[in-house]
């Protein structure tokens, strides 16, 4: 049976782990949240307490890791200080996250890594998005994702597979509450990307 670790069993982690033990495989899952353990425990996930921050790693990652061969990385950038609108210039809190990570991921059995990043990359572009489509984030959390996705994909140790979502919506996320209370927007015409949490 192939074992997946998947840091970040949330909005998107969490039913993305139920659906592959559905198809058979085991899962390890991490949480911040301790009241979540038992959660994923009785779903069948192995649950670890993990949290990054740009300078270590509290929790088990060695065990969290151990035994995986694939590893989907699923955090959110969370680039907001806490009272404040704004980020401290110059501050690459995600960037040192993931920095902080890889040296664990390079000393584990993971072959192969999916991160699950943003179409944020892509910035404000009013256009058909390609593969061959260059990357120019114009949000701190866009140039952040963009730099994460490129030391992950040049490190030699593990193949990384990047996938970006944009326009997630589900049963609890309606796409109306991000144009609620909005007026005299810039470009009411412009397409909007969704992709269902199920799909």
């Amino acid at each position: 049976m192939t074992q997946i670790s998947i840091l970040g069993c949330g909005w998107l982690g969490l039913p993305l782990a139920k659906a592959l033990l559905k198809e058979g495989f085991s899962v390890k899952g991490s949480t911040t949240s301790e009241g979540k353990l038992s959660e994923l425990k009785a779903l069948g996930i192995d649950p670890f307490l993990i949290a990054l921050d740009s300078k270590s790693i509290t929790g088990a990652i060695e065990d969290f890791l151990n035994g995986s061969e694939i590893l989907i990385i699923n955090i959110p950038p969370q680039l907001r200080a806490k009272n404040t609108d704004s980020l401290a210039v110059n501050e690459k809190v995600f960037v040192e996250k993931i920095k902080t990570l890889i040296p664990s991921i390079e000393k584990s059995m993971i072959e192969n890594v999916l991160f699950v990043s943003s179409t944020s990359v892509y910035g404000e572009a009013n256009s058909t998005i390609t593969e061959q489509t260059s990357a120019t984030p114009d949000t701190e959390s866009g140039k952040q994702l963009l730099e994460a996705e490129i030391l992950l994909q040049n490190n030699p140790h593990f193949k990384t597979t990047i996938l970006r979502f944009g326009g997630l919506i589900g049963q609890d996320r309606n796409p109306t509450r991000f144009l609620a209370g909005k007026e005299n927007l810039e470009n009411p015409e412009t397409p909007i990307n969704f992709i269902h949490q199920q799909d």
